[in-house]
Order: C-alpha cells, then sequence, then structure tokens
C-alpha cells in the first residue's frame, strides 16, 4: 500500500504492484483487480504480456454510453449473482469484445444494468472465457472491500479536517489499519450479523459504554454497567477471559458483567 502516492503518478501504479508482488513472491499475481485511474489502456497491455489475469473499469463517456443504450434489449440477458442484495442479484449484462488503443489484441467489456446506477457498469478484462456472473461478482468483492476501507477512514482517520494534530499520512494509515482490524476481530468473535456491521454501529453496541475499573496485585476488574448487547459479549466467551496486561505489571483481566 502506498499512501505517498501522488495523482500524476496514479496510471503507473497497478504496473509498480505488480512489480512488488514479483519481487517479493518471485512471480506476477495471478490476477489484479482494480480501479480505472490506476492505469492505461498500455498499461493493460503490458499486465496481458506479464501473463496477468485482470479486471478493472472502463472510463464512461456520453457518446460510448449512447452506443450502449442503442443496443436492443434482445442483445441483453440476465445473470444471477451470489450474496449480493437482492434488488441487484439479477442484473442485464451486454458481453462484447472490443479493441482499445494501445492494447494489442482483443479484450472483453462487460456492460451491467440494473445495479441501482442510471448508467451501465463497464468492465473490461482479459479474461475471455469465464462467465459474466462470476467476472462481476469477483469485481463487487473488490467493491465491498473498497467500502469497509472508507467506513475505516471515516471512522478512525485522526487526520481528518478536524484534528488539531497534524499527523504524517503514513503513521495515520498503520493506525486506522490497527484499530479497523481490532475492531474486525471483535466483530468476528462477537457474530451475530455483527461481522459485517460497520464501525460505528460496533461502537455504539459495545465499545461506547461506561465500567467500574479496579486493579488488586494480580488482577484488573473491569465491571460493565448493565447493557442489552452484554449477552452477546457472554456468550462470546468475555466472561472467561484471562488475559495478561503486560503495562500494567503482568495482572490478568477479567471482566464482569
Amino acid at each position: 500500500m502506498n499512501a505517498d502516492l501522488r495523482k500524476s503518478k496514479t496510471k503507473d501504479e497497478i504496473l509498480a504492484f505488480a512489480q512488488f508482488w514479483r519481487n517479493k513472491s518471485g512471480r506476477y499475481p495471478d490476477e489484479v483487480i482494480f480501479d480505472s485511474q490506476l492505469t492505461t489502456y498500455a498499461n493493460l497491455d503490458q499486465l496481458n504480456r506479464h501473463g496477468i489475469d485482470f479486471i478493472t473499469l472502463r472510463r464512461r463517456t456520453a457518446k460510448l454510453i449512447e452506443r450502449i443504450d442503442r443496443r436492443p434489449r434482445s442483445a441483453w440477458r440476465r445473470i444471477e449473482l451470489e450474496n449480493i442484495a437482492r434488488a441487484y442479484r439479477t442484473p442485464r449484462v451486454l458481453d462484447q469484445r472490443i479493441t482499445l488503443p494501445g492494447y494489442r489484441g482483443e479484450l472483453r467489456q462487460i456492460a451491467v444494468k440494473d445495479l441501482g446506477h442510471d448508467s451501465p457498469t463497464l468492465l473490461i478484462t482479459n479474461q475471455l472465457k469465464r462467465s459474466p456472473a462470476k467476472l462481476v461478482q469477483r469485481y463487487a468483492r473488490r467493491m465491498i472491500i473498497e467500502n469497509n476501507i472508507a467506513d475505516a477512514i471515516d471512522f478512525f482517520h485522526m487526520d481528518a479536517l478536524s484534528s488539531t494534530v497534524a499527523m504524517k499520512v503514513n503513521c495515520d494509515l498503520v493506525l486506522t489499519l490497527m484499530a479497523s482490524t481490532l475492531y474486525r476481530l471483535f466483530a468476528q468473535r462477537i457474530g451475530h450479523g455483527y461481522e459485517t456491521a460497520k464501525f460505528s454501529t460496533i461502537f455504539r453496541d459495545f465499545v461506547h459504554a461506561t465500567a467500574h475499573v479496579r486493579l488488586d496485585a494480580a488482577t484488573v476488574h473491569v465491571k460493565f454497567q448493565k447493557r442489552s448487547h452484554n449477552p452477546m459479549l457472554l456468550k462470546a466467551g468475555y466472561a472467561e477471559e484471562n488475559a495478561p496486561v503486560p503495562w500494567l505489571g503482568g495482572r490478568r483481566l477479567r471482566f464482569v458483567f
């Protein structure tokens, strides 16, 4: 992850990532899925020559959308997606082979309608045999990850405009990733749908609470106030928690509900 990326260098970032992966693992990644701002058509050609499968978005222009909208309804077909909200589970797709300047050979363009947007989403890929449903679902997973990152930045970001302390972006990024990871691990332990909940929801239901803390020679006792979500903490095993707290002289942590 490059926290110092400048806008003028974004078009080559996907190539830099592929090279970074090769330097670390000894080979190029099998597949990359990324935003269209991180590349050019010529760079897509380089990825293809390296044997890297890719999926990205094509920039939409008014002329391109007009040309797609002129295609007859019979040219579109329904696909069914898995693990997608019911309203968008059966979008229509227009699957075409195209050529683009700077790219040698054919590319595949999949226009997707009925995903909640006025204009179709345009995917381009060098994967010519994979089913449209699998390609759309694969790209949708990237959007889920991106939404989670946006949620983490929105909730944890310490260098927001309201902050009185200007922090270096690399430090801020590391702290944000650490905090979001801890929240996600906690949510997975709780279960009951919190695995995919927003960080603000987890904070509201479990973290934003008062407690009485008492220290004795061997234990840190944390007694929580009575709340409706405490049974979930009990079921997750926090009443039996006995973890050491190194910065408090090795005392053990005990939760009381």
